[in-house]
């Protein structure tokens, strides 16, 4: 799948090398799906991240969550952080949608334990989502069951980026936001990891856009003016959901520590976490898993705290990169109500 990416166009984001497809699946395992709605009324979708081949429920992965500002109406975070296991794949949509892609995601999983004979009573759906409603009639609930399975059915290694799936809708430091990705390299005591991220971004204000240290906000806002186009409101409002995924043998608590950084790359861009903003973050490692049934002490490597660092700067990178990527790749776009939007693309 051929598209340009921001790094293409001369940004360069941090010094840490990028795996082979610079996504969240260059984590070994990991897949992505979308499935896009795109009507006169609607531009919606879900975006889903499903963390490897095998049954979730069946063998669990490590996994934390951190909330930094909490404006938002996830599903499952508050069993993910007590528990420190992931047991479905992750949905990300619009805030209407929530309820709607959990009963999804549960069906999902009641059909796959049956298929694999796993017995199971209770299951915890995770899903993100942000508020698409400038650009999407958001009260119709487009998005449903099927658009769910359709995700999953077609989730693989390369996947497009910008305005597709969960992120066909969003707005990001006013100009069309999307579904980002990046990931990083690094070496730790001579064997090689990757850590991956995805983002829906609809976060930010124009006028603190910043870009390799250049604030280019103010400047696209005063090139918006002058081609006498509407401006997007000045705020920081609207939420921005970001997965991270790693092959790390890291605890859940330590997963939690590594989540935390990628506030560094939002922060990097000129995000403020306004008041009307939620800003969560999801992680989980492959390195190993959990069975439902086990009751057997056991062990398993954990790496030490004191070379947690690269990780820390890793999530940073892929945070700063994924966010322009979401926007890069995106075009612009005329939504509900004659709402338009311009992509950032029109103005480097």
């Amino acid at each position: 799948m051929q598209q340009k990416r921001i790094h293409e166009y001369g940004v360069a984001v941090g010094t840490l090398p990028r795996g082979p497809r610079n996504k969240i699946t260059d984590v070994d395992g990991v897949r992505v799906g979308h499935c896009t709605i795109d009507t006169a009324e609607n531009k919606t979708g879900v975006t889903v991240v499903v963390p490897g081949p095998g049954n979730l429920f069946d063998q669990k992965l490590p996994a934390a969550a951190f909330v930094w500002n909490g404006f938002g109406k996830t599903a499952g975070l508050l069993q993910v952080q007590e528990l420190g296991t992931l047991e479905t794949p992750i949905a990300l949509t619009n805030t209407l949608n929530v309820g709607l892609m959990q009963d999804a995601l549960v069906e999902y999983m009641v059909r796959r334990c049956r298929e694999d004979g796993v017995t199971m009573k209770s299951i915890n759906p995770v899903v993100g989502e942000c508020n698409d409603s400038r650009l999407n009639d958001i009260c119709e609930r487009a998005v449903k069951e099927e658009h769910l399975m359709q995700a999953i059915q077609s989730a693989g290694e390369d996947f497009p980026l910008g305005a597709v799936g969960a992120g066909r809708g969003t707005i990001c430091h006013g100009l069309k936001g999307g579904i980002g990705s990046a990931s990083r390299v690094i070496e730790l005591d001579g064997k090689t990891y990757t850590l991956g991220l995805l983002v829906q971004s609809n976060h930010g204000r124009m006028s603190d856009l910043t870009i390799a240290g250049h604030n280019i906000g103010r400047e696209i806002a005063g090139q918006i003016k002058a081609r006498e186009e509407q401006l997007q409101p000045e705020c920081d409002k609207g939420s921005i959901m970001m997965i991270a995924a790693t092959d790390l043998p890291v605890s859940e608590r330590q997963l939690g520590r590594i989540l935390r950084r990628a506030s560094v790359g939002l922060a990097r861009l000129g995000s403020f976490v306004g008041h009307g903003s939620g800003e969560i973050m999801i992680g989980f490692s492959t390195a190993h898993s959990v069975r439902y049934d086990e009751e057997q002490v056991r062990q398993m490597s954990v790496m030490p705290e004191g070379k947690i660092d690269l990780a820390f700067r890793a999530i940073a990178e892929c945070a700063e990169e994924a966010v322009l990527d979401s926007m890069y790749c995106a075009e612009s776009m005329t939504g509900f109500e004659g709402h338009h939007v311009a992509c950032l693309r029109e103005f480097l």
